[in-house]
C-alpha cells in the first residue's frame, strides 16, 4: 500500500518501526542485574544513591553512589559497553551501532579517569556476573574506605 510505508523520523537510527520500539524499550536504569545487586548490597546494611552524578559537574550517572567513601559502581549490559565474553555486532544498521558501542566503551573510560583523578574508586561490573560476587566486592570496598576514613579521623 502506497502511503502507508513507514518512514522514519529524520535522523533516526532505526531500520524499522518494530526496531524502534524495540530499542526505545530499552531501560537505561532499574535493569534486573542492577535490582538484584542492589537488594543483596542493601541486605548488607549499605545505603546508596541510585542513579546518580558522583560529581556534579559530571554529566554522567553511576548505577550506585556511596558519596561518604566516594565509591562508584556501575552495572555495564554486555551489548551496550561491548563486553568482551558477549557481544555480537548487529547484523543491521551495524556501522552506527557499532560506533555507538565503540563511542560508549570510551566514554565508560573516561568517566573511570575522572572519577579515580577525584578520589573514588570505581567499581565496574557486567551484567552477566554473578550478583552475590558483585554485591560482595562492593561490600568490601566501601567497609575498606570506611573504616580508613574513620582511621585517619580518630589519629587526628
Amino acid at each position: 500500500m502506497p502511503g502507508n510505508e513507514w518512514e522514519p523520523p529524520v535522523g533516526s537510527w532505526a531500520s524499522s518501526a518494530a526496531r524502534r520500539r524495540n530499542m526505545q524499550a530499552i531501560k537505561s536504569r532499574d535493569t534486573k542485574p542492577e535490582r538484584l545487586i542492589r537488594k543483596l548490597v542493601h541486605a548488607q546494611g549499605l545505603r546508596y544513591r541510585v542513579a546518580a552524578k558522583p560529581l556534579p559537574d559530571l554529566r554522567r550517572t553511576a548505577d550506585m553512589v556511596f558519596r561518604p567513601t566516594r565509591v562508584a559502581v556501575f552495572i555495564d549490559g554486555c551489548y551496550w559497553h561491548g563486553c568482551p565474553e558477549h557481544y555480537v555486532p548487529p547484523k543491521t544498521n551495524s556501522g552506527y551501532w557499532s560506533h555507538k558501542v565503540a563511542r560508549n566503551m570510551a566514554r565508560d573510560r573516561d568517566t573511570d579517569q575522572r572519577l579515580t583523578e577525584a578520589g573514588w574508586l570505581v567499581l565496574r561490573f557486567w551484567e552477566h556476573e554473578p550478583a552475590d560476587d558483585c554485591a560482595a566486592q562492593i561490600a568490601t570496598e566501601v567497609d575498606k574506605r570506611r573504616n580508613r576514613s574513620r582511621g585517619n579521623s580518630e589519629s587526628d
